[in-house]
């Protein structure tokens, strides 16, 4: 054990014993919590669960389960408007209905969270090391140096390369991953004996996800705190939760050991979240690479037919500051034909986002180019552009940021009509109703307004506000992400029932290569700019020629803790 890791479990284990000399308190102990609100129903409705230190704890269920409600009563961050009654316990402490100096008084010291998005957690204008300084001062009795000097080790624990530079630098000088072991680093500075852990990794791609769940189990061994894994991802929680605990509209519906709940699950709301699940093909182990490389065909062949043919296109972003220009794309070649679904995989800053945006005119290129629907978009007019730009719509992640608050869901779907004048006003109406029966919402949804709807239904007014202008091809960029598991399969269902139905092309935009594999035709692997790998779905993501498409897989958690802990035995270059 490192000298940190031993500094860290040696004042984990005193401050533990000077809150409570009973050593066998639970980290977490809820009895019987319910949260209600002015509405008919309580969001939380009589919840039970217990954490112990050393283990790991998942919630899972459904947005609106009342997963974030609980672990917000663990804090003391429950609105205003809540009323809460029952219990909640954090060290043997009780949470509920106490004054805000004594919520301070818990917070930080015995209780600690970890946010899912660490970019909006994170103080954009203050050094990483000031943040954990200002977080180890509000509790302890510390110089300015000796805060530097533990904020400096805090972020040696979270294993982040050369601590000492990085606490002078600022968020947006750090990637996702190293931002996220920062919130890490805040949450563990005075050494809290549980940890909340709200959707730590939703925003990673696969590999940054990795690394994050294994410095989360290596962190629960050397301090020995109880963690509350909050998480719609069945395979997170099989890669390290020893318990779950399933919630469903505010109740608790099973409860029991990892292996248990996925092996023999007992409930039809836990059948149902298992059986949502996308998961990868097996490997095909007999299938050799050379024989692959024959017998496939070179897709990304330019052909008259193809919808959009990217040919041989490099991106640079501008330098700011008199830094140097940033390389987005380099030397990128990609077709996609008529009624095809090609899916872009890669990690964060691979250029998978950049590359849609310069399919759909937003970027321009400074070298190569891109025939779309066999013109060059470079060498159109302004008016032909426009035209071109017409055949093309984008599905975004985060439908609640892209949907006007002020519109009705009518008034978001006939925009798009609006503006390229198509139609009459009865027309448009007849075209919206038509685009609500496809995604499946009701007609009476016409009149709603954004926020009276849950996230995929939101994602389902996208779809057909993509839609309405009939467009050759969807750039859907990370369209599922942010959903729950039993919601994102309703979703991908509905894509790919409307691509069959009405035959346009997709560029598939994720870092789920599980979902990818699911509606998608072809694959693209991007890495660093660059196009590594191409091909037949299944089979690249079956049988894998490029070492870092093969990474990327091995770093997908399998929801079956058998299978995913027994991965974890292989190294991963052998994998």
């Amino acid at each position: 054990m490192s000298d940190i890791a031993k500094q860290a479990t040696t004042r984990s284990a005193a401050a533990r014993e000077a809150a409570t000399p009973d050593a066998t308190v639970p980290a977490l102990e809820v009895n019987d919590l319910r949260v209600t609100f002015a509405y008919p129903r309580p969001a939380v409705a009589g919840i039970s669960l217990r954490v112990d230190r050393g283990q790991i704890l998942a919630l899972v269920g459904e947005s609106g389960s009342g997963k974030t409600m609980t672990a917000r009563a663990a804090i003391g961050l429950l609105p205003d408007a809540a009323t809460a009654t029952g219990s909640v316990k954090v060290d043997g402490v009780e949470m509920l209905n106490r004054s805000e100096k004594e919520l301070n008084a818990v917070r930080g010291t015995r209780v600690a969270m970890i946010f899912q998005e660490p970019q909006t957690a994170l103080n954009p204008v203050q050094t990483i090391g000031w943040q954990l300084r200002q977080a180890l001062r509000t509790h302890r009795r510390l110089s300015r140096r000796d805060a530097h000097q533990q904020a400096v080790e805090l972020l040696r624990l979270v294993e982040i390369p050369d601590p000492e530079q990085r606490a002078a630098q600022y968020p947006h000088q750090l990637s996702g991953g190293q931002k996220q072991r920062v919130v890490i680093a805040l949450a563990l500075a005075n050494d809290p004996v549980l940890l909340l852990a709200d959707e730590p990794t939703t925003a990673l791609d696969v590999s940054v996800q990795r690394e994050i769940l294994d410095l989360l189990l290596r962190l629960r061994d050397r301090t020995d705190a109880g963690i509350l894994l909050i998480t719609h991802n069945l395979g997170v929680v099989a890669d390290i939760a020893d318990r779950v605990v399933v919630v469903q509209l505010g109740e608790v519906v099973e409860r029991g050991d990892v292996y248990d709940i996925f092996a023999a699950p007992t409930q039809p709301y836990t059948k149902q979240l298992l059986a949502a699940v996308p998961t990868l093909p097996s490997p095909l182990e007999d299938r050799a690479d050379d024989e692959r490389a024959d017998d496939e065909p070179d897709d990304d062949a330019p052909t008259s037919a193809a919808v959009v043919h990217v040919d041989d296109i490099t991106v640079r972003h501008p330098g700011r500051f008199g830094s140097a220009p940033h390389t987005a794309l380099e030397g990128v070649s990609l077709t996609v034909h008529p009624g095809e679904v090609v899916g872009v995989v890669g990690e964060s800053g691979s250029g998978k986002t950049t590359l849609g945006r310069t399919i759909g005119g937003l970027i321009a290129p400074v070298d190569g180019r891109i025939v779309l629907g066999g013109k060059d978009i470079a060498q159109v007019s302004r008016a032909e552009l426009r035209n071109l730009r017409r055949t093309i719509a984008f599905v975004p992640q985060d439908p609640t940021a892209s949907l006007d608050p002020r519109f009705t869901v009518a008034e978001s779907i006939r925009e798009p009509l609006e503006i390229h004048r198509l139609g009459t006003r009865d027309q448009q109406n007849t075209r919206v109703a038509a685009l609500l029966d496809a995604v499946q919402l009701p007609r009476t949804f016409a009149g709603r307004l954004p926020h009276e709807l849950s996230g995929g239904q939101r994602q389902r007014v996208a779809l057909a506000r993509a839609l309405s202008v009939e467009p050759a091809l969807l750039i859907a960029d990370e369209p599922t992400s942010a959903l729950d598991v039993s919601v994102q399969a309703r979703v991908l269902e509905l894509f790919a029932q409307l691509q069959r139905d009405l035959g346009f092309a997709a560029l598939f935009i994720s870092h789920d290569l599980a979902v990818v594999e699911q509606v998608a035709d072809r694959v693209a692997v991007l890495r660093d700019g660059s196009l590594v790998e191409t091909g037949d779905a299944r089979t690249v993501l079956s049988a894998p020629r490029d070492e870092y498409t093969k990474a990327l897989l091995a770093a997908v958690p399998y929801p079956d803790p058998v299978r995913q802990r027994a991965d974890r035995q292989v190294p991963a270059g052998s994998r």
